[in-house]
């Protein structure tokens, strides 16, 4: 392996970062690797080989393709050797490639190793690492109204953190994700936190270090994010709304039948909003599509989605024509989807389908949804017909206490809970004057 390794300059760190991302076999037990010692607050970013590709539940960071491509004997795939020295000359180059970086990113394979990320990351964003900032104080972080529940959805985000670590590095690393999202909607009030943030930012916390995610996430929130992080859920729900205009144009059989079942949107509300990190199960999914959304427009996730949806077809046909069953299956992404192709056809109906092209039908639904959604709310009841034996309401309600009160119109719930009320103060009433007939002044009982 060092020796086909050689003539790269890679430093010997990749070096063992990418051997822990070479392929292991079936019936091999994945390396675990030993517990961070380091209690600098920013350990992701100086252990975050230990915790990438090739640790997390035996994932690796090979696409299937590499998996059986021509190999020299113990050494990496000669696809990804190759891969890997083009990373490393586009950031030798003076000025450093940035679109040669961004084309390598999309590209089959992505950015190869969390190693080779956490340099081109920031690049492709703009992003000087040299600038700091300083972090807000623990009172600060705590003061914030989204504070509590941010804490809240870091501590159910267990399976996002690397298997095999103790649990006082779980707990700093949670730490460091609070105070991360924390930073970001502290220097930007005008934007919300969701829940599903917190999957985005662990992916970046994870390969680059809270100091650098921090600046990462912030360019996101501004930029990819920022209509998912407005006050309510509206422009999401407007964005949604892309997925079926495209399922119409790549199989109109597929759209007529979801529609049937009157589906809806949100079954792939958590894709866009998490970039797929809440509802993907293998890391090296995650972070290959963070490669690709990162050199993307925002609204690829959702071209994507459409791709994914129009795949599992077969699987959707099988399913009756109704909204829970299909829903069901849709909300659940099964392992092994062929995510090179998705990602490839996606950015090819982009191209062939640009979001201006359809806005117009994404509008018209949004605004359909919107009539239905106010419908439920503003209804108005049937009226019911007046009755006469209601017509003594009036004047009995001048005399017995609101809670008893009865409504003129109508015999609802509340009128069954009012007239139990009234029924059983009427029978306590009616014993109690027994009780004080049948109990003389002396206060004994009368023998009959």
């Amino acid at each position: 392996m060092e020796n086909e390794l050689e003539n790269t300059s890679l430093s010997q760190a990749e070096k063992k970062e990418i051997e822990r991302s070479t392929p292991v076999p079936r019936n091999d037990k994945p390396v675990l690797h030993g517990d961070v010692k380091t209690p600098s607050s920013n350990i992701c970013e100086t252990e975050s080989s230990k915790y990438s590709v090739g640790s997390n539940q035996g994932d690796t960071n090979v696409t299937p393709n590499a998996r059986t491509a021509p190999t020299l004997e113990g050494s990496l795939p000669i696809a990804m050797q190759k891969k890997i020295q083009e990373i490393e000359n586009a950031l030798s180059e003076e000025p450093i490639n940035k679109e040669a970086l961004k084309e390598l990113a999309k590209s089959e394979g992505g950015l190869i190793s969390d190693a080779l990320r956490k340099r081109v990351w920031p690049l492709i964003l703009d992003i000087d690492t040299r600038l700091a900032t300083c972090a807000p104080s623990q009172e600060e972080l705590e003061a914030h109204e989204e504070y509590k529940q941010v804490v809240m959805d870091v501590n159910r985000s267990l399976k996002r953190f690397p298997p095999n670590i103790p649990s006082d590095q779980i707990t700093l690393l949670q730490d460091q994700l609070t105070r991360l999202i924390m930073r970001v909607i502290i220097k930007h009030p005008q934007l919300r936190y969701y829940q599903g943030y917190h999957d985005v930012a662990v992916t970046f916390l994870l390969v680059v270090g809270e100091d650098v995610a921090f600046q990462i996430m912030e360019k996101l929130s501004t930029g990819h994010f920022k209509d998912y992080m407005e006050p309510t859920m509206d422009e999401t729900s407007y964005l949604l709304n892309f997925v079926y205009p495209l399922i119409q144009r790549m199989n109109p059989a597929l759209f007529e039948y979801m529609e049937r079942a009157e589906v809806g949107t949100i079954f792939c509300l958590e894709w866009p909003l998490t970039w797929y990190g809440h509802s993907l199960k293998q890391y090296r999914d995650i972070v290959r599509l963070y490669d690709y959304f990162l050199v993307s427009p925002p609204l690829l996730p959702l071209y994507l989605a459409a791709a994914m949806v129009v795949h599992r077809q077969d699987e959707i046909f099988a399913e009756e024509c109704d909204m829970a069953c299909i829903h069901n299956l849709l909300s659940k992404i099964p392992d092994g989807l062929p995510f090179e192709s998705l990602l490839k056809q996606a950015n090819s109906i982009y191209e062939k389908y640009p979001p201006l092209s359809i806005e117009a039908e994404v509008k018209e639904r949004f605004e359909e949804e919107l009539r239905r959604r106010r419908g439920i709310q503003t209804r108005p009841r049937a009226p019911v017909p007046f009755h006469p034996r209601w017509q003594w309401q009036q004047p009995w309600n001048r005399f017995v206490p609101h809670w008893i009160a009865i409504p003129v119109m109508g015999a609802g719930p509340r009128v069954r809970v009012r007239v139990i009320l009234l029924t059983a103060t009427m029978v306590g009433l009616y014993a109690w004057l027994r009780m004080a007939e049948a109990v003389p002044v002396d206060g004994s009982l009368s023998v009959r």
